[in-house]
């Protein structure tokens, strides 16, 4: 799993089209192991992202769930504790 994707579900403002953009991005990213493909393989890097967000925004609409939003400073904020946890 890569460490830069982020969860995308149950937050409060919901998840935009950049989000799941990004994340497709570095799911491509991490699985082809080019952080930008040659001219060569540009079309399918691309496409593939594309098809990635497609699917995880048809998930993210089609999951139920009865936890209230999270709220995305909250979630933040205790990353950031964790990580000072972590360098201590």
């Amino acid at each position: 799993m890569c460490r830069n994707i982020k969860t995308l579900y149950n937050f409060e403002p919901p998840t935009s089209e950049d989000e799941v953009r990004a994340a497709a991005l570095q799911y491509v990213r991490k699985v082809s192991g080019f952080n930008k493909p040659s001219k060569v393989n540009e079309a399918a890097f691309n496409a593939a992202v594309e098809e990635i967000a497609a699917a995880t925004s048809k998930l993210l609409a089609s999951l139920e769930t009865q936890a209230p939003p999270k709220n995305r400073e909250d979630e933040a904020a205790k990353k950031r504790a964790r990580f000072v946890r972590r360098s201590a």
